[in-house]
């Protein structure tokens, strides 16, 4: 795993948030994990992190936050140089083709419909903890330049 890698889970259910964070403990995967419950926040917390370097490895996106759908969140990361490359994966309850379609439209590098038990959602965050922090590399892990 990189050695600082993170997740951002964006998401307005403190109960989800806390699900998530009791899963990715049962992984033994030692990454923090942030959360922020709307796109403001988010955005607000990605600015600070870019700043000093230190940008999460992937962000779990709840596609229909309270305020807002994910489509604006995507839209405004997309247009930031500075976080345009960081992996969204929407994490949501929605399986609507249109929801799905609109992910991808939007610049989501992936497209997950939330597990149901807690045992399936322990799984899928370890499997997301081996690709998105082990595996995969971001543009702003790579130490040379063109």
């Amino acid at each position: 795993m990189h050695p600082h890698a993170s997740i951002l889970l964006i998401e307005d259910s403190p109960g989800e948030c806390e699900l998530f964070r009791l899963a990715l403990a049962q992984t033994g995967v030692d990454a923090p994990l942030y959360t922020e419950h709307d796109v403001e926040g988010a955005l607000h917390f990605l600015a600070d992190r870019a700043a000093h370097g230190q940008l999460p490895a992937v962000i779990l996106l709840d596609w229909h936050l309270q305020k807002t759908r994910g489509d604006r969140f995507l839209a405004k990361l997309r247009s930031d140089a500075r976080l345009a490359s960081i992996p969204v994966v929407v994490f949501t309850t929605s399986d609507d083709s249109f929801d799905v379609a609109a992910g991808y439209g939007c610049g989501a590098n992936g497209y997950v419909v939330k597990p149901g038990t807690f045992d399936e959602l322990i799984r899928f965050t370890g499997d997301l903890c081996r690709y998105w922090l082990s595996w995969n590399r971001t543009v702003y892990q790579a130490t040379t330049r063109c």
